[in-house]
């Protein structure tokens, strides 16, 4: 098997903020496999915000497929690597391999029906007026994310009255990244649900979940950082009513379908999201959100550029990959 590991630096469209700081480029991951001279790609994010830390996720990536046979399948690989960006791109390289070798699309491998699927768009951490500002750029969305939390969050109801009054028919979520106290959390609660917040997402930091366990609303809560793959379900406080499966927290497609699967046995709602990345980070989370009662896979418009052949946005409308980009 040749392959190989390399970071790519992807610019924004202008600076991305969360609770835990600011972005203004991406750092992705891309693995290339190839077996009997068929290639297959994937990629994950390979750090937030830390060009050497995205170094040392591409060493350690090529230093494991140094080992891998050529022969080398995705059952093996789950046993191999644990859950995290580095198994997510291999992952989806094997899946990418799978296809061209029968000959059939991912979906049909997977056994999916690659109908319509429609993400919200998400506003950055910013000022007030800055976020109305996006929002009333996207004000005919059916769906609007609100990053909220951090050091300003004193100000957040500022900020999501703000956007709501730019776009008063969207549907909101706040995805805090873990930004909030159990106190803020509280003292939100009543205007989150007179703004007709639909859900709040990761609200505490995970290792503070267990306070969230006598939760019961109004306001739904999704779990992000709180939830990994199958293995953390049986530790997910009772609060939650979602979880937010994202490829590489799952490390990879693989998992990431079992896990949409396990969730909705449990009567877990599912929100499948992403991470900042290209539309090849993008196409096989297309997959999981034909399990997903929300989807938060806009990635690609927040870029400055996107990859060759990608994924084509339709306002909210998603088209399913080409053979040359993946799958």
């Amino acid at each position: 098997m040749r392959a190989e590991a390399r970071t790519e630096r992807w610019p924004l469209r202008g600076q991305f903020g969360i609770s835990r700081g600011i972005s203004t480029e991406s750092y992705v991951l891309h693995v290339s496999l190839e077996v009997g001279g068929i290639r297959g790609v994937g990629e994950a994010e390979a750090a937030e915000v830390d060009p050497i830390a995205a170094e040392r996720t591409r060493r350690v990536c090529a230093a494991f497929l140094k080992r891998i046979p050529p022969a080398y399948t995705r059952a093996q690989l789950q046993h191999d690597l644990p859950p995290g960006p580095i198994r997510n791109a291999i992952d989806c390289a094997l899946w990418d391999i799978d296809a061209k070798r029968t000959g059939r699309r991912v979906w049909e491998l997977a056994g999916v029906d690659p109908g319509p699927v429609r993400t919200l768009f998400t506003i950055g951490l910013d000022s007030p007026t800055v976020m109305a500002s996006a929002a009333d750029a996207h004000r005919t969305w059916p769906w609007l994310k609100v990053k909220l939390g951090g050091p300003g969050s004193d100000d957040d109801l500022g900020r999501i009255n703000a956007v709501r009054e730019a776009a008063p028919d969207a549907k909101l979520l706040v995805d805090i990244n873990g930004g909030w106290t159990r106190a803020q959390l509280d003292a939100y609660r009543p205007a989150l649900a007179a703004l007709g917040v639909s859900v709040i997402e990761q609200p505490l930091a995970p290792g503070l979940d267990d306070s969230l366990a006598d939760w019961a609303g109004p306001v739904p809560l999704c779990a992000d950082e709180s939830i990994t793959d199958r293995l953390s379900l049986d530790a997910l406080a009772a609060g939650y009513r979602f979880i937010n499966i994202k490829l590489d927290k799952t490390g990879g497609l693989t998992e990431a379908l079992a896990l949409a699967t396990a969730a909705r046995v449990r009567g877990l709602g599912v929100m499948v999201g992403c991470n900042l990345g290209t539309s090849l980070a993008i196409a096989p989370a297309l997959l999981i959100a034909r399990y997903a009662d929300i989807v938060d896979l806009d990635s690609p418009l927040l870029l400055a550029a996107d990859r060759g052949s990608p994924l084509t946005y339709k306002e909210d409308l998603i088209s399913w990959p080409e053979p040359a980009l993946w799958g």
